[in-house]
């Protein structure tokens, strides 16, 4: 991987490093932890992060351990739009 200089005019650039550039620019986390991280996706309370949980319709968005929790952001989005 080429590092560039961020000096570098965009019209400067190849496709191949504009694409990369592009890339981390885009790159966003895709799990979020714990219920905070629920209320956070769902831009809801901790509470009602929790009653959604706890009714099963993000089941297969989350995987518990414990108290250890780690949620897909799209696969949950995707299932509380389902409802």
């Amino acid at each position: 991987m080429k590092k560039i200089d961020p000096q570098t005019p965009i019209w400067q650039l190849t496709i191949e490093e504009f694409l990369e550039i592009s890339r981390g620019l885009n790159a966003e986390k895709r799990y979020e932890y714990g219920l905070k991280g629920l209320a956070k996706i769902l831009g809801c309370s901790v509470s009602k992060a929790s009653e959604v949980k706890s009714s099963g319709i993000l089941n297969e968005a989350i995987i518990q351990n414990g108290n250890i929790i780690i949620i897909d952001k799209e696969k949950a989005l995707a299932l509380f739009g389902k409802k």
